[in-house]
């Protein structure tokens, strides 16, 4: 299940994803907004909390995202994955051959600091 929180606002998107993610959830609640703001803004900075309850994506939602991100490649300023599991050092090295933006992995208690960064200066 995905979650937009309240840190939603201009060019930025905050999202928690708890559980399995689906393609509905890419669908139905990500892409939308993705879109929305891009069309609005040109480029977006994005925060994805992977909280503990997260356990993954099904094969739909990993296709649904990997498709939109080398799509939009150039759209991304800045990517902050946070969360405490230790593939997603690896997951911001990726990140960073995927988007033309900065991607970084941030732990879970380093929430506030991630959203700083994103929102800080180019």
């Amino acid at each position: 299940m995905l979650y937009v929180l309240p840190e939603t606002a201009g060019d930025i998107v905050v999202v928690q994803a708890t559980g399995q993610l689906t393609a509905e959830d890419y669908q139905n609640d990500f892409l939308p907004l993705l879109n929305e703001k891009l069309e609005q803004f040109g480029a977006v900075r994005v925060l994805i909390y992977l909280d503990r309850d997260f356990t993954g994506w099904t094969a739909g939602a990993l296709w649904k995202d990997a498709r939109f991100g080398l799509a939009h490649r150039n759209d991304f300023k800045r990517l902050a994955i946070v969360g405490d599991a230790r593939w997603l050092d690896w997951a911001a090295l990726i990140g960073e051959q995927l988007i033309s933006g900065e991607c970084r992995h941030f732990a879970e208690r380093e929430f506030l600091q991630a959203l700083h960064w994103i929102d800080g200066a180019e």
